[in-house]
């Protein structure tokens, strides 16, 4: 409950699975070959949640294509900002868009209110 206070914009329900085969931090820091696959869980204007089994580090971003279904998908860079153990042992992770333009918030905004 204390992450969706935290949360800039209201969440949707997706179900999105991505493969991240590499991160990288800002100061030319790269991890290559993760093949980590990812399940997207919700979406909002800002950015996303999801899990994986990987291990993957806060701070680091990533490269996503991210398919709203319909035909409709952009391209986005992804930093993650917050990881967490469910009871399951699952890594669930909080990451938000970087520099998204404002008309792809929009489809995200449009996802929102199918």
């Amino acid at each position: 409950m204390e992450d969706r206070e935290r949360r800039r914009s209201r969440r949707k329900p997706i179900e999105l699975r991505l493969e991240i085969d590499e991160v990288f931090k800002q100061d030319d820091m790269v991890i290559k070959n993760l093949g980590a696959q990812i399940t997207v869980f919700d979406i909002s204007r800002d950015g996303i949640g999801f899990m994986s089994d990987a291990s993957i580090p806060v701070g680091y971003y990533f490269k996503a294509l991210i398919n709203l279904g319909e035909n409709d998908f952009f391209r986005a860079v992804i930093q993650i900002v917050r990881s967490s153990i469910d009871i399951t042992g699952q890594n669930i992770y909080g990451a938000q868009f970087v520099g998204l333009a404002p008309f792809l918030a929009a489809k995200v905004d449009k996802y929102e209110k199918k």
